[in-house]
């Protein structure tokens, strides 16, 4: 990796990236050193003094101000200290044995480090992964690690890209994280952010403004120079990154936040640059990369002739989520307003993908979407929920705090058979009853105005009356959001919790076995119901049939026998309301 520091063969070697400053000066444990500079921007210096677990920082140009390294592997003190040597080779691995799972196999488990336990650590989280081979997850997805300023955040305000989370634990804990995970047959991917940096703790403006570009803006400034001048170096540094937790953590693979906030004119782009290195490289083992992407650009997700993924396995699937969650909840506001066919839109998504494929979307103010129907099902993620879904709701609440327990039970059984890759938000398996508000640590100025913006941007939702918002910086935002693991003991917590067992186990045991499907017919029973089908691998039949309206329909159970549903019906030609029904027949 040409960025950050490696330990040589006598000392380290420190490598920044300063195309901005003249001269530059490592701290290192207490001496400060000269570097040198090469003409590619970088400063140089092999220190044989240093070791692993050297603390240093830099600083450029005869200032005083020391800034931490952005391609550093850990600081344990927060964004704003220097960091700290690792070795990358210092873990044990034990995991040789570990080759990955097929992405069709995958049963997505989001998780926030912070709140999955009351500790908070890596560690604790291991306590945790016999439950959810329990459960039948068969993947982990942690949201982002890089480091933040604070005590608390999402992690989407991350500075240092490579420096795993210091509040959760070391280096080697989350390794030891991921390598548990592996002994216990499940992947483990983690959500990354390329399209900015978090308004905290970013120095590189300081010494290489060359990170950034006026020739495109987004929510957060500059975009990151990805086609601009010296944008080669910028590209590598993420495409580094990626490499970097897929090598140095075995990670099974990588989610890709908001790809569609990535201004990028160049070709070939910096995601198909990504995509292309990754699948160059022989990892040992499956490695899956997933996106998520508002613009529903089929064109990442193509296939070869084979039928592997080219350059990206899946997408997150907004349009699934959007379209039940109108059904549901009967919301309209936003981005729901795109969704007023509800139950077309969402027969769409279980046919072909996405709901939106070029058609002009008014919530945009413009068209969304490539053609997807010739994509296989595993190249969608469906969830009911995930982090998002919940904490950019005002209060933080979950799906079923919103709806009726008969809409959610729906919704649920829905889900849980479907023949492409699906996600649970942490606590979705038992109907937890925390919160999961947006949270983060920032002070002064920036701190209230991230509080002003968060009730502006929900002002409109309550009338005349303002909700009444968490405050995101106040420490008790995190502590609504932390699960309660006693919940699952008691009602209604675990009969929900029972019967996603049962489901999963069920979709482990009959549909894993069937996979990979195709999607096959499929039909609106009435304004707010559908049937559908799919044909499994060996011939045999996935039907589904869904009445999802509080008045009971006049149609039959689908053909096969029963797999799972939510109710019986009272007569044999009728659907009670928000009835789901899952049925196999045999080829």
């Amino acid at each position: 990796m040409p960025f950050g520091a490696e330990l040589a063969e006598r000392g380290v070697r420190f490598a920044v990236w300063a195309p901005g400053a003249t001269s530059a000066r490592l701290h290192l444990d207490g001496h400060d050193l000269p570097m040198e500079r090469r003409d590619d921007g970088f400063f140089v210096r092999v220190e044989a003094t240093a070791r692993a677990g050297s603390r240093y920082a830099y600083s450029f140009d005869g200032r005083d101000l020391l800034v931490p390294d952005p391609a550093s592997r850990f600081n344990p003190e927060d964004v704003h200290a220097p960091s700290e040597v690792v070795d990358p080779r210092g873990f044990g691995w034990t995991d040789e044995q570990w080759h990955g799972r097929p992405w069709r196999e995958a049963v997505i488990y989001e998780l926030h480090v912070g709140t999955f336990t009351p500790e908070g650590t890596y560690e604790a989280a291991i306590g945790h992964l016999d439950y959810l081979v329990e459960l039948g997850i068969t993947a982990i997805e942690l949201m982002p690690l890089a480091d933040t300023p604070g005590k608390r955040n999402w992690g989407y305000d991350g500075v240092l890209p490579f420096a795993p989370e210091h509040c959760y634990g070391k280096p080697e804990d989350l390794k030891r994280f991921v390598q548990e995970a592996h002994l216990r047959g499940l992947m483990v991917l983690l959500d990354v952010v390329y399209n900015h940096f978090g308004p905290e703790g970013n120095y590189l403006h300081l010494y290489a403004p060359q990170f950034f570009t006026d020739r495109h803006h987004t929510p957060w400034g500059s975009g990151i120079n990805f086609d601009d001048h010296a944008s080669e170096i910028v590209r590598q540094f993420f495409i580094h990154n990626a490499l970097y937790w897929l090598e140095e953590y075995h990670f099974d693979g990588l989610r890709l936040d908001a790809v569609h906030a990535i201004a990028d004119d160049s070709d070939p782009s910096f995601l198909d640059e990504l995509a292309a290195t990754v699948r160059s490289q022989a990892f040992g083992r499956a490695v899956h990369l997933v996106l998520e992407n508002d613009d529903n650009a089929a064109r990442f997700l193509r296939r070869g002739p084979d039928g592997e993924p080219q350059a990206y396995d899946a997408q997150w699937n907004d349009d699934f989520h959007h379209a039940l969650h109108a059904l549901l909840s009967s919301e309209m506001g936003g981005y729901y307003q795109d969704y007023d066919r509800p139950a077309a839109h969402l027969l769409r998504t279980l046919r072909e993908g996405f709901a939106y494929q070029g058609e002009y979307s008014h919530y945009r103010g413009e068209p969304r979407g490539e053609p997807s129907a010739a994509l296989p099902p595993e190249a969608f993620v469906s969830f009911l929920q995930n982090h998002d879904q919940i904490g950019n709701r005002p209060d933080g609440k979950r799906l079923w705090m919103v709806v009726p327990p008969e809409r959610t039970l729906a919704a649920e059984l829905l889900l849980a058979l479907l023949p492409g890759p699906i996600l649970l938000f942490m606590g979705d398996e038992f109907r937890a009853p925390s919160l999961f508000p947006f949270f983060c640590d920032f002070g002064g100025e920036l701190g209230a105005a991230v509080e002003e913006g968060r009730q502006r941007e929900f002002a409109g939702l309550g009338g005349r009356d303002p909700p009444i918002l968490p405050s995101p910086i106040a420490p008790e935002s995190r502590e609504v959001a932390v699960l309660d693991w006693t919940a699952p003991r008691r009602e209604p917590h675990a009969t929900a919790l029972a019967r996603t067992r049962a489901w999963l186990g069920l979709r482990r045991s009959v549909l894993h076995p069937r996979l990979p499907a195709r999607a096959e017919r499929g039909e609106l029973l009435g304004e707010r119901a559908l049937a559908t089908s799919w044909r499994l691998a060996d011939g045999a039949l996935l039907h589904v049939v869904a009445n999802l309206d509080d008045v009971e329909l006049a149609a039959t159970r689908p053909p096969g026998a029963l797999l799972a549903r939510t109710s019986a019906p009272t007569a044999a030609a009728m659907l009670p309301p928000w009835h789901v029904c899952w049925t196999l027949e045999h080829g």
